[in-house]
């Protein structure tokens, strides 16, 4: 068996037999997506290292606490969920993921962007949107394939200049949070496709004023500009 997928409303831990489908790829252990149910789950135990085979791992909407360290073992996995959660760390040992390149955070209780995370070079896909972040690290730089970007409903007052060389960023989402100004950079991110609706870029209540979001609004090149005139007036 390859794809297997647990469900159960009175879901609280991992069946113990599931440790031994060795071949096992997909293991799904999340309520479906439009249910609107959470599982009991607290923990994902160390077991979870006997899965070697693991691309997929969906623990999203569950109430995990804590994600052991043994799941740096899974060293083929591509895809984890652990969104809707009450995670406030990561283990550093997640930073061995080297095939990783989409990673669910979303609506955990994360205060900083784990460093591990900033390891993950073959990263396409992070979303930790709906957590209590309040800085972003220059180390982002280092996720030079990441394309989707969500940092939505956290606490950001400022943004690294570090985060200009994502050249490969198409999305960039960061709404609700408390950011005055952005980057002298930011321009450069060319492949943020904005759009009419500057949907893949969206800087909705954010209290910015360097550049004013009339300016955020109409692209790289305006941006570009204004920080040009900005710091020759």
């Amino acid at each position: 068996k390859k794809k297997l997928k647990i469900s159960g409303r009175e879901l609280a831990s991992v069946p113990v037999q599931v440790f031994s489908l060795d071949q096992l790829q997909v293991l799904e252990m999340s309520p479906e997506r439009e249910s609107c149910l959470r599982y009991r789950m607290e923990l994902l135990p160390p077991e979870i290292s006997r899965l070697r085979n693991l691309t997929c791992l969906y623990v999203d909407s569950n109430n995990l606490k804590k994600i052991p360290a043994e799941i740096s073992t899974l060293s083929h996995l591509e895809r984890l969920t652990l969104s809707n959660n009450n995670l406030s760390s990561l283990p550093p040992e997640m930073g061995s993921l080297q095939r990783l390149h989409s990673l669910h955070l979303a609506n955990n209780s994360l205060t900083e962007l784990p460093a591990p995370l900033c390891q993950l070079r073959s990263l396409t896909f992070l979303d930790v949107s709906d957590n209590k972040i309040g800085a972003v690290p220059s180390s982002i730089r280092h996720l030079e394939k990441l394309e989707t970007l969500l940092l939505l409903f956290n606490s950001l007052e400022s943004l690294p200049e570090d985060i200009c060389l994502l050249r490969n960023l198409h999305t960039l989402w960061l709404g609700n949070n408390h950011l005055r100004s952005l980057p002298a950079s930011f321009g450069e991110l060319v492949n943020l496709d904005w759009g009419c609706s500057y949907c893949s870029c969206n800087f909705e209540r954010n209290p910015l004023e360097i550049p004013p979001p009339e300016v955020c609004s109409r692209g790289p090149e305006e941006i570009r500009d204004y920080f040009l005139s900005f710091h020759g007036a």
